[in-house]
This record gives structure tokens, sequence and C-alpha cells, in this order.
């Protein structure tokens, strides 16, 4: 399959992936830097770090979401092939309409509780027990990596019904 930044307009769009990742890129390092800082504290200054898993698991919320539309874009996912010989081009072509349709389906309605949710957690103030960390950021980071991820599939499958693309 080709990926979407085979037009010019498609090339604009493939940036903002690409942006979301590399904010992504950036909590993993921080992430990765505070675990080693954590195990240092608490295994040679015997001085555990308060609240680092609450910051891991918000900021692996982060690395997951902001890093998906470039999966997404670059076409990187995990696939099974293991039929395609038995559908022919045109089952293919058939999956790939179908993956995107219901993907986009289930991911708009992701992006739909995550955007509400987030409204929510900002009014009431929701925060995190230990370290009362706001969780808004967080619930707002899925519904921006999950509406980009809905763009790009449908941008997708316009290229494959105007056969701009190669299934």
């Amino acid at each position: 399959m080709s990926t979407i930044s085979e037009t010019v307009w498609a090339r604009k769009l493939a940036r903002a992936p690409f942006v979301l990742a590399a904010i992504a890129g950036v909590l993993l390092v921080g992430m990765l830097v505070l675990i080693f800082v954590a195990v240092l504290a608490r295994y040679l200054w015997g001085n555990p770090l308060l609240g680092v898993n609450e910051i891991v698991q918000l900021t692996s919320v982060g690395v997951v979401m902001l890093g998906l539309p470039y999966c997404t874009s670059s076409g990187t996912h995990v696939s099974v092939d293991v039929l395609d010989k038995a559908i022919g081009p045109m089952g293919r072509l058939l999956g790939d309409i179908q993956t995107r349709l219901i993907s986009g389906f289930v991911l708009a309605m992701i992006v739909n509780r995550a955007w509400y949710k987030s409204l929510d957690a900002l009014e009431f103030g929701d925060a995190t027990n230990m370290l009362g960390i706001p969780i808004w950021p967080f619930y707002a980071m899925i519904a921006a990596g999950m509406a980009l991820c809905v763009i790009i599939l449908a941008v997708e499958l316009v290229l494959i019904l105007t056969g701009k693309t190669r299934s």
C-alpha cells in the first residue's frame, strides 16, 4: 500500500503527524530520563521519587496517542497478508476500503468521547490523586491524535477510491 504522501496536498497533511510524532518522541525521552532518575534515587540514595508512576502513566498516553497518526500516515501498522493471494486484487481493494471505513468510524467515536471527557475534566478541575496533575490535556491528546488519524484514513480512502494509490 502506498503512503498518504503521494500528492502535493497530502504531503502538506503529512507534516502534522510528523510534528505530533516529534512531540511524542520528546515525551518518550523525558519519560526515560525520569525513570532513570527515579531508579537511581530509589536504589542508590534510598529516596524514591513521589508520583513517578502517575507521570509515567500520563506521559504514556501522550506518547501513544500523539505517535499514532504518524504510524497511520506512514503505513507502519502491523498488518497480516495471509489471504492476499486468495482474495486477489479486488478483495484487497474491498478490504482496504472496509478497513478505513470501520477504523475511521471507531476512531471518530473515540474522538467524540475524549473531547467531551476533556471538557468535563477541565470544567470540574479533575486531577490526579497524588500530584494533582490536571487530566484534561491528556484527554485532549487522545482527541487530537485520533482526530488526525480519522483525517488520514479519510484521505487514504479518497486516494484509494480515485485510483491515485494502489491497494
